[in-house]
């Protein structure tokens, strides 16, 4: 990953769940099978380069498998 997450993600919430997650093949090729979720939340990151933000990210969640692919989808607020 190109950044850490500082602290815990708060405000978590559901997007998607079983075949509302499009990339659901996809996701059970690269991590195995499982009932994904589609997540969002909010979290204090850090950059590589030491900047720290208030972000939102979303990502993919499996029970047994954990959470994959964060993405970045917003900047809420420099920290």
């Amino acid at each position: 990953m190109r950044f850490e997450i500082m602290g815990e993600i708060t405000r978590v919430a559901t997007i998607a769940v079983g075949i509302g997650v499009r990339i659901r093949a996809l996701l059970r090729k690269a991590y195995g099978p499982g009932r994904w979720r589609k997540m969002k939340g909010v979290a204090v990151i850090r950059f590589r380069s030491g900047d720290s933000h208030v972000v939102e990210l979303h990502w993919y969640e499996a029970h047994g498998i954990g959470r994959r692919d964060f993405k970045i989808k917003r900047f809420l607020y420099l920290q």
